[in-house]
């Protein structure tokens, strides 16, 4: 089995909040991401896939149809977008934390992979902080 990454980036505002608690538990729980004014970060995406190369093009899938393919139906959505407001496969309630985005990313990118399998959507917020996801439970 050979695994193939493909980076991707994008730019986005987002704000952690729940709106049942007041502006002290908020930031208490949030910190500076309960900024009520919203707040960005550069995000790198990684989609990597896995699969047996094609004995003719040695490929799993093209990287570049992969980066178009990752394009299209995940970071034209997120990129410069409100995550809170903007994103139709957000849910409006849900919080646009890392955790929960790498796994919408991955339901909506999964149907989309054909020629190989998804094996990991990993989602870089910060140089120091980033989630992964498998497609497990």
């Amino acid at each position: 089995m050979v695994y193939l990454t493909r980076k991707e980036r994008f730019n986005a505002a987002h704000k952690l909040w729940v709106e049942d608690w007041n502006d002290e538990k908020n930031r208490e729980i949030f910190g500076k991401c309960a900024n009520k004014n919203w707040h960005g970060h550069n995000y790198s995406l990684f989609i990597t896939v896995k699969g047996k190369p094609d004995p003719i093009t040695g490929f799993i899938i093209d990287a570049k149809k992969l980066s178009q393919l990752i394009r299209e139906v995940i970071t034209d959505k997120l990129d410069h977008s409100n995550l809170n407001l903007d994103v139709d496969f957000i849910p409006k309630k849900m919080q646009p934390t890392t955790e929960n985005l790498v796994v919408l990313i991955w339901n909506e990118l999964k149907p989309h992979i054909t020629d190989c399998e998804l094996h990991c959507v990993q989602l870089h917020e910060t140089e120091t902080i980033y989630a992964s996801y498998y497609g497990e439970e």
